[in-house]
């Protein structure tokens, strides 16, 4: 991987981990969802959380940008803590793209004023300047000539695609994906994972929650393993999949790699 990100010029580059997550813990209720949890990105490196379902990878993503508020601990992006709300929180919010499941594009604007909409109204861009980036960042992903339709006469995965180019189009220092092709058909999911997999070979800093074992070991530098809320685990891919050290991730790979 490259070790530089093209969305980490601002603050010090090259100055510690870009994202640190410092004994974090959530809580549904009773429910302990996210169990001291520590881990360090550095930049430029792309780390995939995996687990089983309701072990907590979505909420840590989600917790990252503060989507998901925490019940203690601290996450800092680039060396400054998350504030807890207001305006603070909105521009430190505005460096960490977010990729859903559902692709929560506006339905009633456009693929090219969906993505231009960020960098206008949060980044205070010249309207022809946001489009020019954006038809630059569509054109990346691949969906350049859908520029002036709707998202509901896209496919899933163009959909998929513009999200990412809007992510993009605020520049930002680190990207999260929360299960980004599992709302997707078979066919549509390698389109993309093609554009995931590019991104991280230009040295984007990526976290990624998916089920998708070949972006895994294709793309990642690092398998977080994550179980009822605790991770578990990590690895570089190769040793992961190889060579898990914990009974539970034995378990998990033996169910996950027998189904692929």
């Amino acid at each position: 991987m490259v070790s530089q990100s093209p969305g980490s010029s601002a603050g010090q580059p090259g100055s510690g981990p870009l994202v640190v997550l410092d004994n974090v813990n959530k809580y549904f209720g009773d429910l302990h969802v996210l169990q001291d949890i520590n881990l360090s990105v550095a930049r430029g490196e792309v780390v995939v959380i995996i687990g089983p379902s309701g072990s907590g990878k979505s909420t840590l993503c989600r917790a990252i940008n503060r989507l998901e508020p925490i019940t203690s601990g601290t996450i800092s992006i680039d060396g400054v803590p998350l504030p807890a709300e207001g305006k603070a929180l909105a521009q430190l919010r505005s460096d960490v793209g977010m990729v859903f499941q559902s692709f929560n594009l506006f339905a009633h604007k456009t693929v090219l004023q969906n993505v231009t909409m960020g960098p206008v109204k949060v980044r205070k861009m010249r309207k022809a300047e946001a489009e020019e980036l954006a038809m630059g960042l569509l054109e990346r992903v691949g969906v350049a000539n859908q520029a002036n339709k709707l998202p509901a006469q896209l496919s899933g995965g163009q959909q998929q695609r513009v999200a990412i180019a809007r992510a993009l189009a605020m520049k930002p220092k680190v990207m999260l994906f929360d299960e980004p092709t599992s709302a997707l058909d078979p066919e549509m999911i390698n389109e993309v994972l093609d554009v995931m997999v590019a991104l991280a070979q230009e040295g984007m800093t990526m976290i990624v929650v998916t089920h998708e074992m070949g972006f895994a070991r294709r793309a990642g530098d690092r398998v977080v393993f994550m179980d009822s809320g605790s991770i578990v685990e990590e690895a570089d891919p190769d040793e992961f999949f190889t060579n898990p050290r914990t009974d539970r991730a034995k378990d998990f790979l033996s169910k996950i790699l027998t189904n692929d």
